[in-house]
């Protein structure tokens, strides 16, 4: 083999090394672009500058910019999922269920209330009409994924006292939206500087966690209503 064929292959190995960097390069500079300029005010040619390569090479990486923006609100719902869902520490026996729920609530609230979250659920809101496919991304990235992990561990909390729950994914679904409706709302519609601080997020978790057991806790003394036990 020629030496000049050798160091084809040599740049083409270096370039595929490189790729998976340019790929992220790009990404969080088309983050920052679409998160500041909205959607429609986003060019191609402003994320290749900022991500310091060719316009061309972003074509490589994302054939288009609604592939590009898929790409990005995939990546950060994600990134919050993983966060509240793979941080979270499995229950223990003996260990006070409530507790566990609270942590979890207050976990996710403060997995999901951050300015950049917002701001990217705020653009795709913007954006449905549109491009109805990136909201359907959103949504199974985001509330749907998080609905699905606390289904499977209320599935495993349910035999455990004080819970008693026939349908753990209608109460996921009933626990994910008490828990984060009222600041999902102030954040979305006030801005940023309206996200809860830690200690009111704390207190609307507990005070979510403490209505959730009201309506799924355990009674033996009365009829079931609804698939469920009566609260006490």
């Amino acid at each position: 083999m020629t030496e000049d064929a050798l160091s084809g292959r040599g740049s083409r190995r270096e370039r595929s090394r490189r790729s998976p960097h340019k790929r992220k390069a790009i990404l969080d500079a088309a983050t920052d672009v679409f998160l500041r300029c909205g959607y429609l005010g986003t060019s191609m040619d402003e994320v290749a500058a900022r991500s310091a390569v060719s316009k061309q090479t972003v074509y490589q990486h994302f054939s288009k910019k609604e592939t590009l923006f898929i790409e990005i609100v995939t990546t950060m719902t994600d990134q919050a999922g993983d966060a509240v869902l793979g941080a979270m520490p499995a229950l223990v026996d003996g260990q006070d269920v409530g507790g566990h729920l609270r942590s979890y609530a207050y976990r996710q609230l403060r997995g999901v209330l951050t300015p950049r979250l917002m701001q990217l659920r705020r653009l795709v809101i913007g954006e449905v009409g549109r491009f109805p496919e990136l909201a359907k991304v959103l949504m199974e990235h985001g509330p749907e994924r998080s609905i699905r992990a606390l289904a499977t561990m209320l599935e495993q909390l349910a035999g455990r006292d004080p819970l008693s729950i026939d349908d753990p994914l209608t109460a996921a679904a009933q626990f994910n939206w008490l828990i984060m409706s009222a600041p999902l709302n102030q954040a979305m519609l006030l801005g940023d500087d309206a996200i809860p601080k830690a200690p009111a997020l704390r207190q609307h978790a507990a005070d979510g966690v403490r209505m959730f057991l009201a309506a799924y806790g355990t009674r033996t003394d009365g009829p079931r209503a609804g698939g469920r036990r009566n609260a006490r």
